[in-house]
């Protein structure tokens, strides 16, 4: 692992991310020092351009753009943050016993993980919110639930190929149990690809979350990006800046992520470490 983290650090790239990343948890933790009102507050004069009482604007209530985009930030960190996590250990679960039990498990797994990955992601994250209403827990279930197939198939592929290594027919022939190869030997020979993938999902449960926002299909009570730049469109011609400023935001975070995946999974990957 200190090795990666060496590795990691040589990629500028993936290291400048990395710093964005940081500056934007900072700005999380700060967003009620720094706007004690609330992003819901109404603070000042409707549409008003970027000030240095209004660093970026008041949208069409008079609520300060700049609050927003804080606790926006927290919000998409939030809910991408457990939605990956949530993901990647049903993803993980589905996919270790369909590779170490392969068979009938491993067909009907790898069958509902093919059904679940024919219908659109967006489409069934929406249906699945309104059905249990929005609010930010079932934002988190459904992208969780939208997320989760592609982390099956790494791992069920993972534990198939490391199967029929030496050391795990080696460590099955003295008499290992199944729990023990399973946490011991198949599972940690794969958590650098699940670490770098599991990355990757942050980013795109922020963009789920921000497209649900923006239908209307988040929490109304929870400030979030996709609601500001959905307030804002209205108005997108006279005040540019109540969309502007969240979708910078968006951009910067999700391409910072990205960035840091794409960088775990350089220093990590063995396959890529030796090219």
């Amino acid at each position: 692992m200190g090795a990666g983290l060496k590795r990691f650090a040589r990629n500028r790239m993936a290291l400048l991310g990395a710093c964005v990343i940081l500056i934007v948890v900072a700005l999380t933790i700060m967003a009620p020092f720094l706007f004690p009102a609330g992003a819901f507050a109404l603070v000042g004069p409707a549409l008003q351009p970027p000030s240095a009482r209004f660093w970026l604007g008041t949208d069409a209530l008079g609520r300060d753009v700049a609050a927003g985009v804080a606790e926006g930030a927290r919000t998409s960190l939030l809910i991408g943050m457990s939605a990956a996590m949530g993901a990647v250990v049903l993803g993980a679960v589905i996919g270790g016993l369909a590779g170490y039990c392969r068979g009938a498990v491993d067909i009907v797994l790898m069958r509902i993980t093919e059904f679940f990955q024919t219908i659109p992601a967006f489409l069934l994250a929406m249906l699945l919110v309104v059905i249990l209403s929005p609010s930010v827990l079932s934002v988190i279930i459904a992208i969780t639930a939208v997320s989760w197939p592609g982390i099956a198939r790494l791992v069920r592929g993972e534990f198939v190929a490391l199967g029929g290594r030496e050391f795990i027919l080696a460590s099955a022939g003295l008499g290992a149990s199944g729990p023990r190869l399973v946490f011991v030997h198949l599972l940690p020979n794969c958590l650098s690809s699940i670490i770098a993938v599991g990355s990757l999902l942050v980013a795109t449960a922020i963009l789920l979350e921000t497209g649900l926002a923006f239908l209307g299909l988040g929490d109304p009570n929870v400030m979030s990006w996709g609601l500001q730049i959905s307030a804002g469109r209205v108005s997108l011609r006279a005040a540019w800046w109540v969309c502007t400023f969240p979708g910078i935001a968006i951009l910067l975070t999700v391409l910072s992520i990205n960035l840091v995946g794409d960088g775990l999974n350089e220093a990590l990957n063995p396959r890529l470490r030796e090219r």
